[in-house]
């Protein structure tokens, strides 16, 4: 990309060019120009109809982001949930799983990295040679099918070939914080083109074990690294080669008695991911159309445990107790697509068009180790789905466009335990959207759609569950959603509103019950049950101000309403209406980058959300945040050097909440339960030096 410097931070949504293609000089320009990968097809984010949000290499540096949790709070009515050493639950508009024990989940947010399918096993969502994420709000059943109820989030990394350039990149920060990475492409011949990414991310994290006198309980210890290879084998076919390999081994030792980060626990607990992933790509191009085939394979090996009574063994009135969960998961899939050419789209020129098939098998076995258990639980979870699906664009006139998608799914879940339950659900789910589009003018859009999304039933594991609550419902979501999109005439004021009503029928709604015993602490069981109507409404505005060739501002918003109603909790209360969990009624962010001389670079931004239930199952609620973050860099040539703050005004806030007695001193007396809550990263300090070459 020929320019000097490009300013593409246009709300949520940054430009996907690589970072170092916006920070090569000194000069700022309003030009907008941004690319989702979604959809079935490359677009440019003004032209689609939906709500999108994309954060691109220049928020992911500008922030400094290591991970995924770290750049959700860009993008307006989007929260995450952890109880683990990442925010790895996330929630769109209100929908989405908050945790995952022992019990088999269907998500409700769709995770994608390129090709693949990581729904539901978020903690590879890392973010090193990351050429943009999107963010994709409301049902998304076309294109994702049944783990899209809520909508997607989806990873793009660096495509191979020497497009992006090779990057060195160190980093040191506080709390014995360090990275190191490496990227690389080009060609290996004239058809073969490669790219190859590794980096290393070590931190000791936030929490100060005082019994153990250690303060890296809570470390962060993440290996990422692909290989890319693209041949074009000849005019006509082009074929794709993604391997991905993640090592995550970070701690989890973030809960305690007195909600401080300052830990007690004898034996801290992990959470762990090993993974490999491939992926192969054929796109066979005719004149009519392009053929493509995906096929997916990931083996996936996760460890998560925590010490369960947050204490040391000999705790006056204590006990002792660890609970380890390690689940082995294979996924294979496969897809089929045959979509329309540019220059032959139909019978006429007017409609594009594609259709296809996808098939996908799961197989997740649990091995769960508590020592309070009888012996050792073991589950196999098998959950296959087929799908066919098409989608049509037609041009109706000049400025009005109509988009029609259907996908119907079937879904068949089998599952057994060493507790001799056994279980199969299958269902048959049909999805898709209607949206009308219209192109007032050069700049600007309007449209108006309706989706319906979907995702499957399931059943309650724990044989103290009451047998009218052992299985629920498949949970179905209509999304009616009104935009515009649009800038004025010079470019330099870009914004984009959507307001959106969904409404959710057979709502799953996830609850607990408390089992006590004398002189120990609650053993959860979690349950899944369906209340009879959820509505989640609002608003999203995403916005970009380019005051000058030195100056850019943007701020994005988002505005919700969720609550479902008609609702028998575990405890046999009836629930007439309360708002949905995790569901802040507020979000936003703002910021400035600032081009303060020619090799000077300035970014701070702010974000933040209203306080917010952490569970449908109690009231108790997080408080309001406002989270700043900051970089100031210097470049000369190929060399940058920045300095850079997250959460600079070291606020504290949470990302996961528990209402039970886990107190010693109260017998474990569940008539006194209190909160207990898992803090998010304090303030953080670091410099980082980057090479392009």
């Amino acid at each position: 990309m020929q320019t000097k410097y490009r300013y593409l931070s246009v709300a949520v949504a940054l430009a996907c060019q690589p970072v170092w293609a916006d920070e090569t000089n000194a000069e700022l320009q309003a030009v907008e120009h941004i690319v989702v990968t979604s959809d079935f097809a490359v677009r440019n984010l003004q032209n689609v109809p939906a709500s999108i949000s994309v954060v691109g290499q220049n928020e992911i540096i500008a922030r400094q982001a290591q991970h995924l949790e770290q750049i959700l709070n860009v993008a307006p009515n989007v929260n995450f949930a952890s109880g683990a050493s990442r925010g790895r639950f996330v929630q769109i508009r209100g929908i989405g799983e908050r945790s995952q024990f022992a019990e088999p989940i269907n998500p409700s947010v769709g995770f994608v990295i390129d090709d693949m399918d990581f729904s539901g096993i978020a903690a590879v969502g890392t973010l090193f040679d990351v050429q943009q994420v999107e963010v994709l709000k409301g049902p998304q059943a076309t294109e994702f099918g049944a783990a899209a109820l809520a909508g997607v989030v989806k990873i793009q990394t660096v495509e191979a070939g020497n497009d992006s350039p090779s990057r060195v990149s160190l980093s040191l920060a506080e709390n014995n914080s360090w990275s190191a990475g490496f990227a690389h492409g080009g060609e290996l011949s004239d058809k073969l083109l490669y790219r190859v990414a590794a980096q290393q991310y070590q931190s000791d994290g936030f929490i100060e074990n005082q019994y153990l006198g250690r303060d890296d309980t809570g470390n962060r210890d993440e290996l990422t690294s692909r290989l890319k290879l693209k041949y074009l084998a000849s005019d006509n076919l082009t074929l794709a080669l993604n391997y991905q390999y993640f090592d995550i081994d970070n701690g989890y030792d973030a809960f305690t008695q007195t909600n401080d980060g300052k830990t007690r626990s004898d034996q801290p607990g992990y959470d762990r991911q090993q993974t490999h992933a491939l992926s192969l790509k054929a796109d066979w191009r005719h004149d009519w159309a392009t053929l493509s085939a995906i096929g997916s394979w990931s083996d996936s090996e996760m460890q998560y445990g925590y010490d369960d009574d947050w204490l040391y063994d000999g705790y006056p009135g204590g006990y002792t107790a660890f609970d380890a969960y390690a689940r082995e998961r294979d996924t294979h899939s496969l897809e089929l697509r045959l979509a329309s050419s540019a220059t032959s789209k139909w019978f006429n020129d007017s409609t594009e068009w594609v259709v296809g098939a996808y098939s996908k098998k799961v197989d997740e076995v649990l091995t769960r180790e508590y020592d309070y258990l009888d012996g050792i639980f073991r589950s196999d979870y098998q959950p296959d789905n087929q799908a066919v699906y098409g989608q049509t664009i037609s041009q109706l006139n000049d400025k009005i466009r109509l988009t029609v998608g259907l996908r119907y799914d079937h879904f068949d879940i089998d599952y057994l335990d060493s507790d001799g339950f056994v279980a199969n659900v299958s269902d048959d789910m049909l999805g898709g959207k209607l949206v009308l589009d219209h192109q007032v003018n050069e700049q600007t859009m309007v449209y108006g759609g309706i989706s319906r999304g979907y995702k499957a039933g399931g059943f309650n594991i724990d044989d103290q569950v009451s047998n009218s609550r052992r299985n629920y419902a498949p949970e179905y979501n209509w999304n009616y959603e009104l935009g515009v999109k649009g800038a004025n005439a010079e470019g330099d004021l870009t914004l984009r509103v959507a307001g959106f009503y969904m409404q959710r029928k057979d709502t799953q709604v996830s609850d607990y019950e408390l089992v006590a015993s004398s002189g120990q602490a609650a053993d959860f069981i979690d349950i899944i049950a369906n209340a009879d109507i959820g509505t989640n409404y609002g608003l999203e505005v995403e916005s970009r101000w380019q005051v000058n060739n030195s100056l850019g501002l943007y701020a994005n918003l988002g505005w919700l309403r969720a609550s479902f109603k008609e609702y028998t909790n575990a405890k046999g209360e009836f629930v007439d209406k309360r708002d949905q969990a995790q569901s802040p009624r507020y979000t936003f962010n703002v910021g400035m980058d600032w081009q303060l001389a020619d090799d000077w670079h300035w970014h701070v931004e702010a974000d933040g959300k209203d306080g917010f239930y952490f569970s449908d199952g109690h009231n108790q609620q997080a408080h309001s945040e406002v989270l700043v973050h900051s970089r100031l860099s210097w470049q000369q040539g190929d060399w940058s050097l920045s300095l850079w703050g997250q959460n600079l005004f070291d606020r504290e806030y949470h990302v996961r909440g528990f209402y039970f007695n886990n107190e010693p001193e109260d017998g474990y007396d569940q008539n006194k339960s209190k909160l207990y809550t898992q803090l998010g990263d304090g303030r953080m300090l670091g410099i980082s030096l980057d090479y392009l070459f």
